[in-house]
C-alpha cells in the first residue's frame, strides 16, 4: 500500500510536469484560453495536493495535541489550522 507521501509526491510531480507543459505552451505563444485551462487544472491538482496534507496533518499532530495535556499545544495546533483557512480565502 502507498504511504501518504508517497501519494503527495506523485501527485506533485504530475502537477511539475504539467506545469512544464503549460510553459511550453506560453513560450510557443499557445492560445490563451488554452494555457488557462490548464493553469486552472493545475491549480485544482494543487488543492488536491493541499487538501490531501492537511488531511493527514488533521488525522494525526492535530489529533494528538488536542487529546494530549498541553493546552499551549492545543491552542497552537488550532491557531495554525484558522491560520491556513484565512491564507486560503485571501487567494
Amino acid at each position: 500500500m502507498q504511504s501518504d507521501s508517497d501519494t503527495v509526491l506523485r501527485r506533485l510531480k504530475t502537477v511539475e510536469g504539467h506545469l512544464k507543459g503549460v510553459i511550453r505552451m506560453v513560450e510557443e505563444d499557445a492560445y490563451c484560453i488554452d494555457v488557462i485551462r490548464q493553469v486552472q487544472a493545475i491549480e485544482a491538482a494543487l488543492n488536491k495536493v493541499s487538501s490531501k496534507i492537511l488531511e493527514d496533518h488533521l488525522n494525526s499532530c492535530v489529533i494528538t495535541a488536542i487529546q494530549g495535556n498541553d493546552k499551549s499545544e492545543r491552542e497552537r495546533v488550532l491557531k495554525e489550522i484558522t491560520e491556513v483557512f484565512e491564507m486560503s480565502t485571501k487567494v
